[in-house]
C-alpha cells in the first residue's frame, strides 16, 4: 500500500453524452449504431448512494459526478439529494460537485442547487463558434454553454472551474481568449 488516504470519489452515472469530442467520444467509434449500456445496466440511485456510504465510511469527503455527460441522467436531482444527505463519519457535509459539458446546464442549474449540488465543473474548449464545434464535433453554440456558467453563478453552484482540453492547431489560439473572459469573473 501507499498510504495514501481516500478522499476523492468520481461516480459515472451515465455513459452517454451528446457532444462528440475527438478526444473523449470522437463519432468513429461512438457513432449512431455505438450500442451505449442499457437502463438496467446502470446503477440505480439507491445503489450508487449505497456504495458512495461505503466509500465515506473509508474517509470519502468528496464526490464527483460525471459522465459521459451527468445532465443526461433522468432525474439526476433525485441522486445528488441522496448524497447530499450524506455525512462524513465526522458529521459534515460531502463536498458535492458535478463536470459537465454546460449543454444543459441553464436549464437545470436551479434544481441542480436545490437539490443540494455544491458547485460545478464545465468543459469548455473554445470561445468561437467554430473552434469550439470542431473540438465537440457537434451543432452545439458556445453562447448555450457560457449562458449555464452564467446561470451556474448566479443560482450559487460555485466556486466554477473551466476545464479546456488544448488541442495544438485546433484550439491552442483560445487559452488567451479564454483567460481573458474569465479573468476577475470568480469563474
Amino acid at each position: 500500500m501507499l498510504n495514501r488516504p481516500l478522499h476523492d470519489l468520481r461516480i459515472s452515472v451515465t455513459d452517454r453524452c451528446n457532444f462528440r469530442c475527438s478526444y473523449c467520444m470522437p463519432k468513429e467509434v461512438f457513432d449512431n449504431n455505438y450500442q451505449y449500456l442499457p437502463q438496467s445496466s446502470l446503477l440505480t440511485f439507491e445503489e450508487i448512494t449505497r456504495a458512495a456510504t461505503s466509500f465515506i465510511a473509508l474517509g470519502v469527503e468528496k464526490i464527483r459526478l460525471t459522465g459521459g455527460e451527468p445532465l443526461l441522467r433522468k432525474n439526476i436531482e433525485i441522486l445528488i439529494e441522496q448524497l447530499a444527505a450524506l455525512r462524513t463519519p465526522d458529521g459534515q457535509p460531502l463536498d458535492l460537485t458535478l463536470t459537465t459539458n454546460g449543454s444543459l446546464l441553464a436549464r437545470k442549474a436551479q434544481s441542480l442547487k436545490d437539490a443540494g449540488l455544491q458547485r460545478v465543473t464545465v468543459s469548455l474548449d473554445g470561445l468561437d463558434d467554430t473552434v469550439f464545434r470542431r473540438m465537440n464535433d457537434v451543432d452545439f453554440p458556445v453562447a448555450d454553454v457560457l449562458k449555464g456558467i452564467e446561470e451556474a453563478q448566479r443560482v450559487g453552484l460555485a466556486p466554477i472551474k473551466v476545464n479546456m482540453v488544448v488541442k495544438r492547431g485546433t484550439n491552442d489560439a483560445e487559452i488567451l481568449p479564454m483567460a481573458r473572459h474569465f479573468r476577475n469573473s470568480g469563474v
